[in-house]
């Protein structure tokens, strides 16, 4: 190096953002653990029918992890009317 600096390497320099508060909040990770074990049950209970590809969680497994989330949180939401469900997907026909 030559100017004088030094460099410390903590934690083998890996994750180290997690521990040292630089990286994502709790409340992000848990979620992000929670869409990797969610994810890992469902491709676990749909062995053999799944192709050989990358897949998208299914929105039912992820609206799982949101209303979980919420819970621990005591927030309660509830379903979409048919309206709002309809709403929700109207951008596929353009605005």
């Amino acid at each position: 190096m030559g100017w004088g600096r030094r460099l410390y390497l903590l934690a083998e320099g890996r994750l180290l953002n997690l521990s040292a508060a630089e990286g994502h909040p709790a409340a992000v990770m848990d979620m992000s653990f929670a869409n990797q074990a969610l994810g890992a049950e469902y491709i676990i209970k749909n062995k053999g029918r799944l192709e050989s590809k990358v897949h998208v969680l299914p929105r039912e497994v992820d609206a799982e992890i949101a209303r979980l989330k919420l819970a621990t949180m005591g927030i309660e939401i509830d379903g979409l009317s048919a309206a709002q469900a309809a709403y929700n997907e109207s951008w596929k026909g353009g605005t």
